[in-house]
């Protein structure tokens, strides 16, 4: 991955962010899952504009869990 960083985050709750993932889905790793997490309360409130490949994955994502 290009530029990225290490994160330090406790084991519980790395081993709840596994269990989350094995039970709803849509995310391959905790890693994809903490981006995800950033990039959401990070942008909170801004302007989102997402290219329409995102916009496809966050659909999926979004089925993938129940929510259309």
């Amino acid at each position: 991955m290009k530029g990225a960083r290490s994160i330090h985050i406790p084991e519980e709750l790395y081993e709840k962010a596994v269990r989350w993932i094995e039970k709803n889905g849509g995310f391959s790793s905790v890693d994809d899952l903490v981006k995800f997490l950033i990039e959401e309360f990070i942008t909170e409130g801004e302007e989102d504009t997402y290219t329409p490949e995102e916009e496809e994955e966050i659909k999926e994502r979004l089925k993938r869990l129940g929510y259309l």
